[in-house]
């Protein structure tokens, strides 16, 4: 008898994937079609890194590979990456999610952090300068095959400070001379970023809708990040830590908040922990945005909540345990 996915987690990385669709199509439309090859080759090697340990450890492939879970993992980092960067990066990215997010633990429903995060976290560690860097204006599609397979130019060459760099990195303009001059600030936010930021809030809102993640966790990552911006902002000066809008428009925030932070098995049960654990990483973003070495700091964040998910149960479970 031959083992089948379960139905229900089949359904709901199906509806997390269309829920997907509006701000992968939104990144395509702002960085090209290198955010295509992305895709790509993070699915590819997600899906063919799961079937290899799978089979060296003779559990049946329909029963995880049909479930959809590597090729949400693969979405989400697809998602994540700079585009353009070499054909390596996402195809190491994706093989350590799933090797070492992900089997390594037992598979689907064991692994104690968020996968696709550790598949981020570990290339942008290894790989500082591929991951920190992003096109300017999107090339055509033969450019960016070229670029992605044969590196037939210098990443410098395409480069741009993202917004985030730009106002970490800002000694000596006003914001709104930031927003004026600087080629990644648009009206609030990231210039770009902000439609992309909006199509992934669409997305979230849709998962909400369909009940298949809770509003705990996003609540508390937006909220978070924007109590945590607004005490750290000290207006226009050239000195400013960015508004509240800023932070919740730029970068992967909506991202983060309703398809990485909401991942089930990684982060808590409870209900009250799940939007501690929200509440957590929006501070953790934003601190590390502010003042650490990373533009945006989601997969550190992330990571750093998962280990303190155990606590965070123990924590929501007292007023409970004490109402009784």
């Amino acid at each position: 008898m031959i083992s089948q996915p379960d139905p229900r987690l089949r359904t709901s990385m199906g509806l997390v994937l269309l829920a997907c669709l509006p701000g992968l199509l939104a990144l395509l439309w702002l960085h090209g079609w290198g955010m295509l090859l992305n895709l790509l080759l993070s699915a590819t090697a997600a899906l063919l890194c799961e079937a290899v340990l799978l089979a060296l450890r003779g559990q049946p492939l329909s029963t995880a590979l049909g479930d959809g879970s590597a090729l949400v993992t693969a979405v989400l980092l697809a998602a994540a990456l700079p585009t353009l960067a070499p054909w390596w990066l996402p195809v190491v990215a994706a093989s350590v999610a799933i090797g070492f997010g992900k089997q390594a633990f037992g598979g689907v429903g064991r692994n104690p952090f968020n996968p696709a995060m550790v598949g981020y976290a570990f290339v942008l560690l290894s790989f500082p300068l591929q991951m920190n860097h992003w096109p300017g204006q999107p090339p055509g599609l033969f450019d960016s095959l070229q670029q992605v397979f044969t590196a037939g130019e210098q990443i410098d060459a395409w480069a741009r400070p993202t917004l985030l760099d730009g106002l970490r990195h800002n000694r000596s303009l006003t914001i709104e001379e930031l927003f004026a001059s600087h080629p990644g600030f648009g009206n609030i936010g990231g210039r770009g970023s902000e439609w992309v930021n909006l199509a992934f809030l669409l997305g979230g809102l849709f998962l909400l809708q369909r009940k298949v993640i809770s509003w705990h966790a996003p609540l508390g990552l937006l909220t978070g990040l924007f109590v945590f911006s607004l005490l750290g902002w000290n207006g226009s000066g050239s000195d400013s830590n960015g508004s509240p809008l800023l932070h919740l428009f730029s970068g992967s925030t909506m991202l983060a908040a309703f398809f990485i932070a909401t991942e089930p098995v990684s982060g808590p049960r409870n209900e009250r922990a799940r939007l501690y654990f929200g509440l957590g990483a929006g501070l953790l973003i934003y601190l590390i945005r502010t003042w650490g070495s990373y533009p945006d700091g989601t997969a550190f964040a992330v990571l750093l909540m998962n280990l303190m998910a155990p606590t965070l149960e123990r924590l929501a479970a007292k007023p409970q345990q004490a109402a009784r």
